[in-house]
């Protein structure tokens, strides 16, 4: 990584913070010596001769309907307030390197913007509120802030000019630099979105509370509860690249064999950077009684032949919209009879609860099928005593199903997180929705109350549901469920 000319950490041209820090600070920072090595012959030299690069033909994004319509929604629940809305700002990795920026969830749905320090806010108006998105200009080429700090154009790649922002996202553009100021000096009600930009934060501290910050942060959460169309075209989106990502997965298992879990980690994370923004979240790639581990995303464990594969992954589109599908794999392409036992007692269970999902259905109605069948096949091998009703009133299947059997998906894979429990995990299914289905079975390699051919196994089978008008829709049905065809599926890909 070039480091020759790196300013210093502290880079002030490149936050949100107060009115106090002008766009003049680099060339003041040089003249101060901490840019050493700049004449003030090469900083006059690096002022001119640039081309004129303004992008004047610009289209607004595909969602720029839906987005308005968002902050309208929003504008209509908080009348004569003033709701502030970060981005978020970049976080710091390690010395002079940061993170891969993500946008809030909160700023991008309601703007479809992605850029670090940006924050939208929505002004109090007659009416309703006037909307403006505060972001960081293009880089000053006179004070030689493109070039000497951290963050200017030269380093890390153009960004839009606010003339183009406005384009592009059908909001007033304004110097996001200047807003901390401006937010001091404001009066009357005000709200903020929290966790995202502690300078923002800092430049309200005594215009707003938790409480009624929080009703702004549940509001937001409840509104991506029903999907809009282009939301669910994304989903479909990384949904069907997921699909690709696992096809992937399977024509290089003996490789994977060859090296470890890291293999089927890299070969899915490649699809997903191809053809979408990133992985959803940290991919479980767990072969055998790694599968046992609900979140086991080390992957660092070898790959054997003979054991299962429990592969739970899914592709972000550039819009953040993310899948989260799992699949339980036969390493070498056949189940064993026990792995078959396992796997059709999950996907019974899994068959029981998609055919729950239907619109005024109870939200629970899903997971309370898929646990049924299991307990009952718990019941049925002898590993926990019935009759079925003593084992769910008591909860004892939870010893090998351990989590409830889906969640509601977005642009977050937990989606809707804050959303209250009367209006999600005690509300009702509407069209619209989208969850996921995802029942499992987990016999610990140590657990002794079980036979031993059991331990060990761990089968979970996962699929994005879309609530309709007349019932559901698997939108990851391009994915075979059913042992037979999962064989079948795998025998042709390894061709």
């Amino acid at each position: 990584m070039a480091d020759e000319l790196t300013p210093a950490a502290t880079d002030p041209a490149a936050t949100a913070a107060g009115p106090e820090e002008s766009a003049e600070e680099p060339i003041k920072q040089r003249k101060n010596g901490l840019y050493p090595g700049v004449s003030d012959e090469l900083a006059e030299n690096m002022k001119s001769g640039w081309a004129d690069t303004e992008l004047r033909d610009l289209a607004p994004i595909p969602q720029a309907g839906e987005t308005a319509a968002r902050r309208s929604a929003l504008s209509a629940r908080f009348p004569g307030e003033r709701l502030v809305i970060p981005a978020g700002n970049l976080k710091v990795r390690s010395n002079d390197t940061e993170y891969p920026f993500r946008a809030s969830v909160e700023y991008a749905y309601l703007t479809g913007n992605q850029t670090e320090d940006g924050v939208l806010v929505l002004e109090p108006v007659a009416g309703g509120h006037e909307a403006t998105i505060y972001l960081l200009p293009r880089s000053d080429r006179e004070n030689g802030e493109f070039w000497l700090s951290g963050q200017g154009e030269l380093w890390v790649g153009r960004r839009h000019s606010l003339t183009e922002a406005e384009k592009l996202y059908g909001i007033p553009a304004s110097d996001v630099r200047e807003l901390a100021g401006k937010l001091r000096e404001a009066t009357g009600p005000v709200r903020v979105v929290r966790g995202y930009d502690a300078g923002i934060e800092a430049a309200l501290t005594d215009k707003v509370t938790a409480e009624r910050d929080e009703e702004l942060r549940v509001f937001l959460s409840e509104a991506r509860l029903i999907k809009d169309e282009f939301e669910i075209g994304e989903l479909q989106k990384a949904v069907d690249s997921t699909v690709r990502g696992f096809e992937d997965v399977v024509k290089v298992l003996d490789k994977a064999e060859a090296t470890s879990e890291r293999y089927i980690e890299g070969t899915f994370f490649l699809r997903a950077r191809v053809e979408g923004n990133d992985v959803g979240y940290g991919s479980i790639c767990a072969a055998g009684p790694h599968a046992c581990t609900l979140h086991w995303v080390r992957n660092d464990g070898p790959v054997r032949s003979g054991d299962l594969l429990l592969l739970d992954a899914g592709v972000e589109t550039h819009t953040y919209y993310t899948a989260d599908v799992t699949r339980t794999l036969p390493i070498n392409g056949r189940y064993s009879e026990i792995q078959k036992k396992i796997y059709d007692a999950v996907y019974d269970a899994q068959e029981a609860g998609i055919a729950a999902v239907q619109p005024g259905a109870k939200y629970r109605d899903f997971h309370d099928a898929a646990q049924r069948v299991l307990a009952e096949r718990l019941v049925e091998w002898g590993l926990v005593e019935g009759p079925v009703e003593r084992v769910l009133e008591l909860g004892l299947q939870r010893r090998w199903t351990l989590h409830g059997t889906g969640h509601m998906l977005g642009m977050d894979v937990h989606d809707c997180a804050a959303a209250r429990t009367e209006t999600y995990v005690e509300g009702v299914l509407e069209p619209g929705m989208v969850l996921t289905v995802e029942p499992g079975l987990y016999f610990q390699a140590d657990d002794l109350t079980v036979p031993e051919e059991y331990r060990g196994i761990g089968v979970r089978i996962e699929d994005d549901i879309l609530v309709t008008e007349d019932g559901n829709r698997n939108m990851s049905a391009g994915l075979p469920r059913r042992s037979d065809e999962v064989e079948s599926w795998m025998a042709a890909l390894k061709g």
